[in-house]
């Protein structure tokens, strides 16, 4: 069936009233820097406005300004982002890229890939904020690139590192539900090595994170109105050393210990640990060639208990290591070539009937450049121990228009591999799995100025043998499809000082399973998925006085179904939220915020409660030598 796009009036609106506004945009500051350099989209190094697929980069100045306390937050109504959340800060959070599942997202910190090698889900919750230096996020498969679980993006995280010289940095904050909050580090840079190290700690007494009953064994499962609370230590180090031209090589380890309070009749306290470790050898001898050997391991490990008495634990390792060249053909001209190997394992008290498997890959990209077209094109085939070889293949094509317009369209197919409890938790497994499979396609359209920048794009993802249960032989089973069609607008300016950022998405994810595997109609086939708001957005406006930086965000979505049969229906929502600061000196700087001031109730789980109106205060101090 073709590719087909609806008309998406919406954003479509949206464009028609951003345009004007560019026009009296075109002096001040820019408020984006177009020209850093990304390199999730395409393993090498490419400046924002000339990526062929949607990408879009929060760097350390912005998540300072924005106050957000979570990574969560920091994302939170961003192009082709949507979450669900059980119950406030710390509580298990899930995010959807594009309207595909939760575990179609691939997440990288520093390069490693991080996630249960069981569940096959990042622990995005404990990710702490304050280690965060930046984050890349490019939407749409890149399986081609990195192999599975990248069907509906990719989101890398990297921690601080800071530049030259000696920086120093510390901050101490509290707020509403008994938040308290304190981070501090320092970093150096010479002429030939750099180290930099980064502690943070926050604990919040919390919110009752659920409202479920025992009674109506809805929810989680029972009645415990109460308090759930959440504590994070975390540790960053990163270090490196250029030993001369040509060779260079740099570690990083980040360490975050967590536990978590929640609501639930089995378990009800969790001890976590989040750990990455990660290595780069890299050797460039000239601008014709760069190689780098890169090694990691994520370790995801949880300890549950019921009050005191323990119930079990969970410890899943990632290893991984690649090797990757990059070949300089030509002016504008690059190929690449890689290898990538991973290996997983699962430590339990839960019998798994298979423990470990590793997944062998290569992979190889050309991108080029003839003066107005640009080419990207990539194939990679993946060895998986359990489900053998699988091939994925993106192309890419971009068209400069002049004035900064250009067009781009992309076609990518992506896969995504079974998880550990997919295929052998005791008496659910089911080891005759195939891995779910996917073809997209891409169409954009976007300007960049000096003070202004907009992008247009629109898709369509069709999802086949996504893993669900199936009731005729008890076990999870590949008997679902997905199609998701969808649009995207951006826009970024400055008009008379104030720094305006608006992002909006709509996304129609449907069941388009038609018979079920018994040959019946399927009761469920053209219903929305579950937990994705078909409309979200939202608006950052901020400007500075003097001393003083106001801002504001504005961030809502639509309604959404919790279940398959679009039965449990959660109302839409917006939320509205107020910071300031203000300059004591060069060092340092005190901030204030309010969230959710107009005390909005709403759920993105159902029987999950979220935060009502919250406020903060923190002190922040900046020096550099």
């Amino acid at each position: 069936m073709p590719f087909r796009f609806p008309a998406f009036r919406t954003l479509s609106l949206a464009v028609a009233l951003g345009l004007p506004a560019v026009a009296a945009a075109q002096s001040g500051d820019s408020t984006t820097d177009l020209d850093e350099v990304i390199v999730t989209g395409t393993r090498t190094e490419v400046s924002v406005k000339d990526s062929l697929v949607p990408a879009q980069v929060i760097g350390r100045a912005e998540i300072e300004r924005s106050q957000a306390r979570s990574l969560s937050e920091l994302l939170r109504g961003r192009a082709g982002i949507g979450f669900s959340n059980q119950g406030g800060l710390g509580k298990i959070t899930t995010l959807n890229l594009r309207g595909t599942e939760s575990d179609h997202v691939l997440v990288l910190i520093d390069g490693v890939r991080v996630g249960s090698a069981t569940a096959g889900l990042p622990a995005l919750q404990d990710l702490p904020i304050d280690q965060i230096e930046r984050v890349e996020i490019v939407r749409g498969p890149r399986s081609s690139l990195y192999g599975s679980e990248a069907i509906g993006g990719v989101i890398q995280i990297f921690t601080r590192r800071g530049g030259k010289g000696l920086s120093r940095s510390f901050r101490v904050g509290g707020g509403s539900n008994n938040l308290r909050e304190a981070s501090g580090g320092f970093s150096y840079g010479g002429e030939r090595a750099w180290l930099g190290a980064n502690a943070a700690y926050q604990k919040t007494d919390g919110i009752n994170a659920c409202r479920g009953s025992g009674t109506l064994f809805k929810g989680c499962f029972t009645d415990e109105p109460d308090r759930d609370g959440y504590r994070n230590v975390s540790l960053n180090v990163r270090g490196g050393v250029r030993f001369d031209e040509a060779w260079t090589l740099e570690g990083s380890f980040l360490n975050a210990d967590g536990e978590n309070e929640y609501d639930g009749s089995f378990v009800n306290r969790s001890e976590t640990l989040q750990q990455v470790i990660g290595g780069k050898l890299r050797y460039a001898p000239s601008d014709k060639l760069n190689v780098v050997l890169s090694v990691g391991r994520n370790k995801d490990h949880s300890d549950d208990y019921l009050d005191e008495l323990f119930m079990g634990v969970f410890q899943t390792r990632r290893d991984m290591a690649s090797l990757q060249a990059d070949f300089g053909l030509a002016e504008g001209q690059l190929l690449t070539a890689g290898l990538d190997w991973q290996d997983d394992v699962v430590k339990s008290d839960t019998e798994f009937t298979g423990t470990s498997r590793d997944n062998k890959a290569g992979f190889v990209e050309y991108q080029g450049t003839f003066g107005k077209h640009q080419l990207q094109a990539s194939l990679r085939q993946d060895d998986n121990e359990q489900f053998g070889d699988h091939a994925t293949g993106s192309l890419g094509y971009g068209l400069s228009l002049g004035k900064g317009l250009k067009l781009t369209a992309s076609y990518g197919t992506g896969f995504k591999a079974p998880t550990i409890n997919d295929l052998y938790y005791p008496f659910f497994g089911n080891p005759d799995l195939k891995p779910e499979s996917s073809k997209s396609l891409n169409v954009g359209v976007a300007q960049y100025a000096d003070s202004w920048n907009w992008t247009f794009n629109v898709f369509e993802n069709r999802v086949d043998d996504l893993v669900s249960y199936d009731s005729s032989i008890f076990l999870p089973n590949n008997i679902d499809k997905a199609r998701i069609r969808g649009a995207e607008f951006t826009f970024d300016t400055q008009i008379a000082g104030f720094e305006i950022s608006a992002q909006l998405s709509h996304v129609d994810p449907r069941n388009r399973t038609r018979t079920t595997p018994t040959g019946t109609d399927n009761l469920n086939y053209d219903n929305l998925l579950a937990r994705r708001a078909r409309n979200s957005g939202r608006i950052d406006i901020d400007r500075r006085f003097g001393d003083f930086r106001i801002g504001t965000t504005f961030a809502g979505a639509s309604h959404r179904y919790d279940d398959a049969a679009n039965q449990m229906r959660l109302a839409g929502y917006g939320t509205l939220d107020l910071r300031v600061e203000y300059a004591i000196n060069d060092e340092w700087t005190l901030q204030a915020r309010a969230n959710n001031v107009f005390d909005r109730e709403y759920e993105t789980v159902a029987w999950y409660y979220q935060r009502g109106r919250e406020y903060g205060l923190s002190l922040r101090y900046q020096a550099q030598d």
